[in-house]
Protein backbone atom coordinates (compact mmCIF):
# COMPACT_ATOMS: atom_id res chain seq x y z
CA UNK A 1 0.00 0.00 0.00
CA UNK A 2 1.26 3.22 -1.07
CA UNK A 3 1.24 6.61 1.17
CA UNK A 4 1.31 10.13 -0.01
CA UNK A 5 2.99 12.56 2.49
CA UNK A 6 2.29 16.27 2.04
CA UNK A 7 1.79 19.76 3.61
CA UNK A 8 -2.42 20.49 3.34
CA UNK A 9 -3.51 23.53 1.99
CA UNK A 10 -4.14 26.53 3.97
CA UNK A 11 -8.18 27.30 4.94
CA UNK A 12 -9.05 29.88 2.59
CA UNK A 13 -11.46 31.34 5.02
CA UNK A 14 -8.80 32.19 7.53
CA UNK A 15 -5.27 34.58 7.10
CA UNK A 16 -3.93 33.40 9.93
CA UNK A 17 -0.63 30.25 9.75
CA UNK A 18 -2.20 27.89 12.57
CA UNK A 19 -1.85 24.30 11.75
CA UNK A 20 -0.03 25.50 8.34
CA UNK A 21 3.73 24.09 9.57
CA UNK A 22 1.86 20.53 9.82
CA UNK A 23 2.62 17.79 7.57
CA UNK A 24 0.11 14.66 6.49
CA UNK A 25 0.57 10.88 6.04
CA UNK A 26 -2.40 9.43 3.69
CA UNK A 27 -2.95 6.00 2.43
CA UNK A 28 -3.77 6.24 -1.02
CA UNK A 29 -6.97 3.64 -1.66
CA UNK A 30 -6.36 0.26 -2.44
CA UNK A 31 -10.16 -0.95 -3.59
CA UNK A 32 -12.71 1.06 -5.67
CA UNK A 33 -15.34 2.52 -4.08
CA UNK A 34 -18.78 0.24 -4.29
CA UNK A 35 -22.10 1.41 -3.96
CA UNK A 36 -24.17 0.42 -1.28
CA UNK A 37 -27.60 -1.68 -3.62
CA UNK A 38 -30.22 -0.68 -0.77
CA UNK A 39 -29.09 2.98 0.38
CA UNK A 40 -26.72 4.06 -2.37
CA UNK A 41 -24.31 4.90 0.16
CA UNK A 42 -20.46 4.44 -1.37
CA UNK A 43 -18.47 2.47 0.86
CA UNK A 44 -14.96 0.32 0.65
CA UNK A 45 -13.33 -2.44 3.43
CA UNK A 46 -10.77 -0.23 2.58
CA UNK A 47 -9.79 0.93 6.00
CA UNK A 48 -6.63 2.45 5.56
CA UNK A 49 -8.40 4.88 3.55
CA UNK A 50 -9.57 6.27 6.81
CA UNK A 51 -6.55 6.99 8.32
CA UNK A 52 -4.63 10.11 8.52
CA UNK A 53 -1.57 11.14 10.37
CA UNK A 54 0.08 14.13 11.35
CA UNK A 55 3.63 15.17 11.74
CA UNK A 56 5.37 18.18 13.18
CA UNK A 57 7.90 17.96 9.98
CA UNK A 58 8.28 16.13 6.50
CA UNK A 59 11.72 14.51 8.11
CA UNK A 60 9.41 12.30 10.92
CA UNK A 61 6.83 11.64 8.32
CA UNK A 62 9.71 10.30 6.12
CA UNK A 63 10.96 8.21 9.11
CA UNK A 64 7.89 7.27 10.03
CA UNK A 65 7.01 5.41 6.47
CA UNK A 66 10.52 4.30 6.09
CA UNK A 67 11.05 2.73 9.89
CA UNK A 68 7.44 0.96 9.32
CA UNK A 69 8.04 -0.01 5.57
CA UNK A 70 5.21 1.72 3.78
CA UNK A 71 6.02 2.50 0.43
CA UNK A 72 5.39 6.23 0.45
CA UNK A 73 5.41 9.31 -2.38
CA UNK A 74 6.25 12.47 -1.42
CA UNK A 75 4.27 15.47 -2.86
CA UNK A 76 6.38 18.64 -3.11
CA UNK A 77 5.43 21.87 -0.46
CA UNK A 78 3.79 24.85 -2.80
CA UNK A 79 6.73 27.89 -2.14
CA UNK A 80 4.12 30.78 -0.16
CA UNK A 81 2.80 33.17 -1.92
CA UNK A 82 2.74 36.80 0.08
CA UNK A 83 1.06 40.06 -1.22
CA UNK A 84 2.54 43.59 -0.25
CA UNK A 85 0.08 45.64 0.88
CA UNK A 86 0.03 48.14 3.41
CA UNK A 87 -2.64 49.79 5.11
CA UNK A 88 -2.35 53.46 3.66
CA UNK A 89 -2.81 51.59 -0.39
CA UNK A 90 -6.64 51.70 1.08
CA UNK A 91 -6.61 55.67 0.84
CA UNK A 92 -4.41 55.67 -1.98
CA UNK A 93 -5.32 58.31 -4.46
CA UNK A 94 -6.13 56.94 -8.00
CA UNK A 95 -6.49 53.33 -6.52
CA UNK A 96 -7.50 51.05 -9.21
CA UNK A 97 -10.13 49.32 -7.08
CA UNK A 98 -13.81 50.81 -6.29
CA UNK A 99 -14.66 52.41 -2.54
CA UNK A 100 -16.32 49.18 -0.79
CA UNK A 101 -18.26 51.67 1.79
Amino acid sequence: MTAKIYKPARNAMQSGKGKADIWLLEYEPETRLTADPLMGWTSSGDMKQQLRLTFESKEQAVAYAERNGIAYWLEPEAPARTHRKSYADNFKWGRNENWTH
